[in-house]
């Protein structure tokens, strides 16, 4: 059986193998509008299923709702009991305008050491990586005394209903094991000269807001017959805007950050002024810290009129809604009863999409990750801080399920992470990234699973 050094050198042996079967991946456009029928993510496990296939990787496929594909694959090792999974998801956003793009979207095109596509980065890399990793032990004939459990989900990037969400509640023993890894963390960020990995840890909570706004309809010549809607919208949209939320520094980050070459003790009374120190610095790290000391409200829909010559009677403001650990629903009501206070017309619903979560950081499988990383970039050891993800992931189904579960990619140092452009335009991922993730998921199930 070989070593962790013969093994890795393997993912460089394979370089055009791996990039291959990203561009494979990201080629299906597996887009999830949110409205059904939507996703198409059955076409991207039935290839994934091939590519096992040939490694004689056994892989099932269960379908949530027609067309919409959950992957379970499990490499066996002598228990019969998983011990570690790999997670992903499947589903990728959709393109607003091609036009805008510098390659299409789904061409999957490599330029400047780079694969654009849509789902480039989120989150079809992480998924190839971890695929290879798989392969790469079962070419390898590494011997395993548990099995490794690979899961990519349906469905993510609305919530998870068709996805990890229904295997969790459908499926529970086909995504049972102790430890997980997943998206939403594993970027390095910039400390001193050098670097530090952040590592997943929870997510904030995220609510759906519908701020319903009533007028009067009328005739548009004569507009002072009606109330318009719109111009109580416009003091929504300013009190939004003007919204300053309580400041709150109890974010496990917070007590890490001298880890960050940041000498302050943060507080909220002070976190304003170290996040605007590091803003020219740091703009990446001043940004995680903004999200992670306070709430957001963020208006994302409008919704209102019915002909171009009719005063608007009615009005919907849809809202995002970011939370940390300790709010809950009705602190959020009572935040939006203050600021909406004195507009005539205005009621809110909210609808819980995800609700907070975490695992503990100082943990032997956050070690382990920490050792990994530093086994596929060549180093001693790597630093590791724990962070809260701004937004929220599949990691919320299983960490209910009792699994640690960990946020880590595992980018390369040298790739810039504002160049992923997650959800965005020109969406790709570096190919030194995708190598290196491709490592740490190695290294890590080698270290975890291998007999010895």
């Amino acid at each position: 059986m070989p070593n962790l050094a013969e093994l890795l050198m393997q993912v460089d042996a394979h370089r055009d193998e791996i990039i291959a079967l990203e561009q494979e991946l990201v080629r299906i456009p597996s887009v999830n509008s949110g409205v059904m029928p939507t996703g198409n993510e059955t076409e991207v496990c039935l290839a994934v299923q091939r590519c096992l296939a040939r490694e004689g990787i056994p892989c099932e496929i269960l379908e949530s709702a027609p067309g919409r594909g959950n992957l379970i694959a499990r490499l066996p090792g002598r228990s019969g009991n998983a011990a570690l999974m790999f997670m992903s998801h499947t589903d990728v956003v959709p393109v607003e305008d091609e036009s805008k793009w510098r390659h299409p979207p789904f061409s999957a095109t490599i330029d400047d050491d780079r694969i654009y596509g849509r789902g480039a980065s989120d989150c079809k890399g992480l998924l190839t990586a971890q695929i290879m990793a798989m392969i790469l032990l079962k070419r390898s004939g590494v011997e395993l005394a548990d099995d490794l459990l690979l899961a990519s989900g349906a469905d993510e990037e609305h919530g998870g209903r068709y996805g990890f969400g229904w295997l969790a509640e459908h499926h529970p023993d086909m995504i049972a094991a102790p430890f997980a890894v997943n998206e939403g963390g594993g970027v390095p960020v910039k400390v001193g000269q050098g670097f530090a990995y952040v590592l997943g840890t929870g997510e904030k909570g995220r609510l759906q807001v519908e701020i319903d706004i009533r007028g009067a309809s009328a005739h548009a010549s004569v507009p002072w017959r009606g109330d318009n809607a719109l111009y109580a919208l416009s003091q929504v949209l300013s009190r939004i805007e003007e919204y300053e939320p309580e400041r709150d520094t109890s974010a496990e980050v917070f007590r890490h950050l001298s880890d960050l070459a940041i000498e302050h003790l943060a507080t909220a009374s002070n976190v304003d002024e170290i996040i605007a120190e590091l803003q020219t610095k740091n703009p990446s790290l001043a940004s995680v810290l903004r999200a992670l000391s306070r709430m957001t409200v963020t208006p994302t829909i409008v919704r209102g009129g019915v002909k171009s010559n009719s005063v608007p009677e009615t009005v919907r403001l849809t809202c995002d809604v970011r939370t940390l650990p300790h709010q809950d629903e009705t602190h959020l009501r009572e935040e939006l009863g203050r600021l909406l206070d004195g507009i005539p017309g205005v009621d809110f619903q909210v609808d819980y999409m995800a609700v907070p979560n975490s695992s503990p950081f100082e943990t032997d499988f956050a070690r382990r990750i920490r050792q990994a990383t530093a086994s596929a970039l060549g180093l001693e050891d790597v630093q590791m801080i724990p962070s809260i993800s701004t937004g929220f992931t599949d990691s919320r189904f299983t960490r209910s399920l009792g699994t640690v579960t960990y946020g880590f990619t595992g980018a390369h140092p040298e790739d810039d992470p504002a160049l992923t452009f997650a959800h965005g335009t020109n969406e790709s991922i570096g190919i030194k990234s995708l190598l290196n993730g491709t490592g740490v998921m190695l290294a890590l199930a080698y270290d975890m699973l291998a007999a010895r």
